[in-house]
């Protein structure tokens, strides 16, 4: 073993350090590029939406009148609500189905009606809640086309909707 380990000192110290060099590289061609994000077109309202109070405030309903952007149907569309009032952060409203509830086409327009009752708690009593229609595409969400409604006092007594402006 002491033979070995001689032998390999002597192999260690023999061989020669790495040479240091100085490396550069230089190109004098140039590149440039740009990239920009997708943006979605938003659907549009059509006509003024409507609050519903069926009779005695059963079966009420929102109807919403919307267009989809050229290019677009459907099938590309998701219906969104806030749940704390307006301007609040808005999400998929559970257990509705736009396409079952919805009428139309994308040439004509679509209208949408939204049952209260699916609303629950979020449309109480002289509360307003924001209904929102958005475009999808490849993971990238468009502006909405918003309405804002109100159940009124009782059994749909003052009961509204109104169509939201666009956002800029």
């Amino acid at each position: 073993m002491p033979v070995l380990a001689a032998s390999l000192a002597v192999v260690l110290s023999a061989s020669a350090p790495p040479v240091v060099t100085d490396a550069a590289w230089q190109d004098p061609d140039l590149a440039t590029g740009s990239f920009a994000a997708l943006t979605v077109p938003a659907p549009t309202l059509n006509g003024q939406c409507r609050y519903d109070a069926n009779i005695l405030g059963l079966g009420a309903y929102v109807r919403i009148l919307w267009k989809p952007p050229a290019g677009y149907d459907i099938t590309s569309a998701e219906l969104l609500a806030s749940t704390s009032g307006l301007g609040s952060l808005l999400a998929p409203l559970t257990g509705f189905s736009l396409t079952a509830k919805t009428t139309g086409s994308p040439a004509t327009g679509y209208v949408t009606d939204v049952p209260v009752n699916l609303l629950g708690g979020l449309l109480g009593l002289g509360s307003e809640l924001e209904l929102a229609i958005v475009t999808k595409h490849d993971g990238w969400t468009s502006r909405s086309a918003a309405v804002a409604t109100n159940a009124g006092l009782i059994v749909g007594l003052g009961a509204n909707c109104r169509n939201l402006p666009p956002v800029a």
